[in-house]
């Protein structure tokens, strides 16, 4: 089946009255993007209130991570499964379920008495978002005609790539000004809004298959990414040799192995065609996506540390100073269509991974304690071009790579790449960050109370607690630990860069094919 077919757009179901006009086109892409938003919004913004989560629940810090993890647990496990029944049952009645699921999720963890309340709440809401979330692209690509859906997918790819540091920004001043329970208060605001539309104009479409729904692929699929997700989240934090992640990691490998296995024992009644990978768009666009997106949580890990332990920033500041470049890759993310049709989508994936990496570089070459911000802006903005740049036609191969009636799997396939990619990016970047800062610093201890030297070489947050206590050696064990934390954030930044130069190569190479040019400048002609 070529790129064309498989994008054509899904069939209505019959009495939905036609195709969209332009003002109920603009009323879904508003709608979809809402929804996104909640969800994106969600994964992020409890990370600000850590602190007074621990002290509401008198909680662990494991079990805050709980907290914050499950939801991101239950999202990425179920987008696979939940996107194809999605297919089936219908885009609409799924979007519009998973929208009061995830809005009742939340109302309930914003009153939650307890941590295990809490947990639960968020584990719901994650099912929820894991209905929404493949959906909200599915929509976009079953229900826009081919010459508009590459601008619809931008800003799609610019909500999702964006979303979280504005939820996060938003968060982080509902924490300073009022109240963390009032958290819920965007996402539910964002849901009432997009439940709204989506009722109004959101049109119906479904898969219309012989096959029975692939149980087996579905159960299988899930086992694995939970498997994997759970051992790169619980990795940095229990060890990796620890038990509970060895056997998660087994345990993913194991039944992601099953589930290929599976998938080419099935063919044409398989969940996802994994044969499909052949293709070169489905393999260029998620192995992009995979890099960029862990790429991007790897930074958003670095950088935090950077701006409250080593610049003294509050959360709140913090956060604000990540929206250059999350304003950024949202306007690259809308231009990028535009670019693909001039000059090919497999070129503006190049343009936009050789500037994510220069925007590395940058950071990696000039970042300072005491240049401070201004040493690593120029860098987080290359970054953020070349990442909106890199998501958006990468978007477009994966779901033009699955016929129309499977759109919902191939955003499931495109959200689970992302979330994995999220996962790896936190766990290889920031081993790599501890690791560079633990070899530092051991040479810049001489002369300070060993048990003090102890608590600093564990991170820099330790190192600036502990240092109060120490007297004369306060300003040394201060010094020694950002000047550590920077020779960290070298080698993950530098680290960031390798993966780049590699994917580039792979892109150049292996990218997805162009389109003829005269569908190039027909689709121009649009503009």
């Amino acid at each position: 089946m070529s790129a064309n077919q498989h994008a054509q757009q899904a069939d209505a179901v019959p009495g939905g009255g036609g195709a969209p006009d332009a003002r109920q086109l603009r009323t879904i892409l508003i709608a979809v993007s809402l929804a996104l938003m909640a969800v994106i919004a969600s994964v992020t913004g409890l990370n600000v209130a850590q602190t007074h989560l621990a002290v509401e629940f008198a909680a662990s810090q494991n079990t805050v991570l709980w907290i914050i993890n499950s939801y991101t647990l239950a999202l990425a496990a179920l987008l696979l499964p939940l996107g194809a029944i999605g297919d089936r049952l219908g885009r609409k009645p799924t979007l519009v379920a998973g929208l009061v699921a995830f809005g009742v999720a939340n109302v309930v963890a914003g009153l939650a008495p307890t941590a295990e309340v809490m947990i639960a709440a968020r584990v719901a809401g994650g099912v929820g978002a894991a209905m929404i979330m493949p959906i909200t692209l599915a929509v976009i690509t079953s229900t826009f005609p081919a010459e508009q859906r590459g601008k619809a997918i931008g800003v799609w790819t610019g909500v999702a790539g964006g979303g979280g540091v504005l939820g996060m920004f938003l968060s982080a001043l509902l924490v300073d000004v009022a109240d963390w329970r009032l958290l819920v208060v965007l996402p539910v605001a964002l849901v009432v809004a997009a439940l709204g539309l989506t009722l109004k104009s959101v049109p119906d479409s479904r898969e219309r298959s012989a096959h029975p729904f692939d149980t087996v692929g579905a159960l299988v699929s899930t086992v694995a990414v939970v498997g994997l997700v759970f051992a790169l989240q619980e990795g940095p934090e229990r060890g990796w040799t620890a038990p509970a992640t060895l056997i998660s990691l087994v345990a993913g490998l194991t039944a992601g192995i099953g589930f290929v296995a599976w998938q080419l024992r099935r063919r044409d009644a398989a969940l996802l065609d994994v044969r499909l990978f052949r293709e070169r768009g489905l393999a260029g666009g998620s192995i992009t996506l995979l890099a960029v997106f862990g790429v991007q949580a790897g930074i958003a890990v670095v950088l935090f540390p950077f701006f409250q332990a080593v610049l003294g920033w509050s959360g709140l500041l913090s956060t604000a100073a990540m929206m250059p470049m999350a304003l950024m890759m949202m306007a690259a993310s809308g231009l990028a269509p535009r670019l693909a049709a001039r000059i090919g989508s497999r070129s503006t994936m190049a343009v936009g991974i050789g500037l994510a990496g220069a925007g590395l570089a940058l950071m990696a070459s000039f970042v300072s304690a005491e240049g401070g911000y201004p040493t690593i802006l120029p860098g987080m903005l290359a970054m953020g071009v070349g990442m909106g740049l890199s998501m958006t036609p990468s978007t477009e191969a994966i779901t033009g790579s699955l016929p129309s009636g499977k759109q919902g799997v191939a955003s499931a396939l495109n959200d689970i790449t992302r979330e994995l990619g999220t996962a790896l990016g936190v766990a290889v970047l920031g081993a790599l960050l501890s690791a560079g800062y633990r070899g530092a610093i051991d040479d810049r201890l001489h002369g300070v109370p060993q048990a003090a030297a102890d608590t600093a070489r564990h991170g820099i947050a330790n190192a600036v607690e502990v240092s109060g206590g120490t007297g004369s050696h306060a300003r040394q064990i201060v010094q020694a630990a950002q000047q550590s934390f920077v020779d960290g954030w070298q080698q993950a930044m530098w680290a960031g860069v390798a993966v780049m130069v590699a994917l580039l190569a792979y892109i150049a190479l292996r990218g997805p094919k162009d389109p003829a040019p005269s569908a190039v400048a027909d689709f121009a002609s649009t503009r």
